[in-house]
């Protein structure tokens, strides 16, 4: 890597380069950041819950201290609404207090206390003890589409801080200068809190080669990534070529399919497309939970369905995307799905006269066509959907099994209907990490018992969630304790429970 290789964030609605240059990260500059966080974790990792807990609280009030000028800055360079980031920069301090709030309860790190029994017969059991301990330095990259919420202090730095790793970011390269001062208040965190020189660090680059370093440092020991499939699965094969395989926590989006079956249809087929059309253009389908695929089963009541959508849609006005790279990466997707012969566009959003700007549409086909074209259930990151047409029910649970992993998946349907699809939801449950009733799956709500992952290709780590406060487990593993004498044993895991926290003592729950 060059030492002066300068970039700049360039503002999507006119392609003009914004004020600011940076430089990629040197791999000397990435390895001084890292071996900072190394020697941190020694110091972090030891911190009192309640000294975490403050430090995450301070982080949300230092953002809130820049002000507006931090949601124009992330304006300029996202194209972004206003009003938007001002909810996503609520939503990104909101996740911040809420795993502090889980940070100083205390139980997140699932204390199991066995004690001994030295009369035992025909052996005597040891005291064994349970909990789990942070992993180390964590690298984060930053995501394109919410540049708070999953960036420098989104969900994935604030669940790692809050296991008590310190983190090295990436920074999105659309948006440095959104990412630079959010840094910034990181830092002013770190200080008045008096954390340790390390615990935090940015750096920039618009080249593969700088995350690729980062992910390559032997210093680091995991990886939380949210963006594309290719990006995503780019640092996985790296991660797993290292002396030290790592575990990278990627989400790389899906097709998050929708099933309207056919009693709701003759009873709510306008109320539902203008529903969908909502979900598939809700920032310009620039959510990893945008719904791409919908099926059908073929009857008047879908037909109905379909000329609503259709309606809706062709009323949208095109919007600008966050990147040109990202719009011409959908118009590329468009253009390919328009070469199947048995494909057809249905719908299409208003044009503008505007740089970087997509259109919706929405195509349809049949579920033979569906079979025989396996990239119709690929993601095209964007506000674009493909109807499915089916003939039967078991076409409809074909399709189904024939999924691969997704994010979410969304039924519609009445009581009679789920009676009848009641299988439907078996195949779904190992296909997705979220399943929606009735419901659009745009809009991830930061709660305990959210889940935002799923099965390969959506993640590459089907167990756990990138949203909601067990995603605090990403970053820890458990250790075990044997026969300790009680002034040794980690303060969670002492006789008297110190810290008085929920504890599975001898297989009963209890404080």
């Amino acid at each position: 890597m060059s030492n002066l290789e300068k970039f700049y964030a360039v503002n999507p609605t006119n392609n003009e380069l914004l004020d600011g240059a940076f430089i990629n990260s040197t791999e000397s500059q990435i390895d001084a950041a890292v071996e900072k966080a190394s020697k941190a974790f020694d110091i972090y990792r030891k911190k009192d819950k309640d000294s975490i807990a403050n430090f995450l609280e301070r982080i949300g009030a230092e953002i809130l201290n820049l002000g507006d000028t931090l949601l124009e800055r992330c304006h300029l360079e996202t194209a972004l609404p206003l009003a938007r980031l001002q909810g996503e920069r609520g939503r990104t301090i909101g996740q911040l207090n809420l795993f502090a709030s889980v940070v100083r309860e205390g139980s997140w790190v699932d204390a199991r206390v066995d004690t001994a029994i030295p009369d035992r017969a025909p052996l005597p059991k040891s005291d064994i003890r349970h909990m789990l301990l942070p992993l180390g330095p964590v690298a984060v990259f930053g995501a394109s589409n919410f540049p708070l919420a999953f960036s420098v202090a989104g969900g994935d730095t604030v669940s790692a801080l809050a296991a008590g790793c310190p983190v090295v970011v990436k920074a999105h390269p659309a948006h440095p200068g959104t990412s630079a001062m959010v840094a910034g208040a990181i830092e002013k965190a770190m200080n008045a809190c008096g954390m340790p020189d390390g615990v935090f660090s940015l750096i920039q680059g618009n080249t593969n080669a700088v995350g690729e370093a980062l992910v390559k440092h032997s210093g680091i020991k995991a990886v939380g990534f949210t963006g594309s499939f290719k990006g995503g699965k780019a640092l996985f094969d790296i991660a797993n070529t290292r002396s030290e395989p790592i575990p990278v926590f990627a989400e790389m989006g899906s097709t998050n399919p929708v099933f309207i079956l056919p009693g709701i249809l003759k009873e709510k087929a306008e109320a539902i497309a203008a529903g969908m059309a909502g979900s598939i253009t809700q920032g310009v389908g620039q959510f990893c939970t945008n719904p791409g695929l919908t099926f059908v089963q073929q009857s008047d009541a879908a037909d109905k369905f379909i000329a609503d959508l259709i309606s809706k849609i062709n009323e949208v006005p095109a919007a600008t995307m966050l990147t040109a790279g990202i719009n011409a990466a959908y118009d590329k997707k468009i253009k390919s799905t328009l070469e199947i012969d048995t494909i057809e566009v249905i719908a299409t959003g208003k044009s503008v006269d505007a740089l970087n700007s997509a259109e919706a549409r929405v195509f349809k086909t049949s579920i033979a066509t569906f079979f025989q074209n396996q990239e119709l259930a690929e993601e095209n990151f964007g506000p674009s959907n493909i109807i499915v047409e089916a003939q039967t029910k078991e076409q409809i649970l074909d399709a189904a099994r024939n999924l691969e992993g997704h994010l979410t998946a969304t039924i519609h349907g009445t009581d009679a209907d789920f009676a009848e699809f009641r299988e439907l939801f078996d195949i779904l449950e190992l296909k997705v990490g979220r399943i929606l009733i009735n419901g659009y799956p745009t809009g991830v709500e930061v709660c305990h018992s959210m889940v935002h992952g799923g099965p390969y290709p959506a993640t590459t780590t089907s167990q756990t969630t990138s949203v909601g406060t067990n995603a605090i487990k990403r970053f820890a593993r458990p250790i075990c304790y044997q026969d300790y004498p009680d002034m040794l044993l980690p303060i969670a895991l002492r006789n008297e429970n110190p810290l008085n926290i929920w504890r599975l003592v001898n297989g009963n729950l209890e404080k």
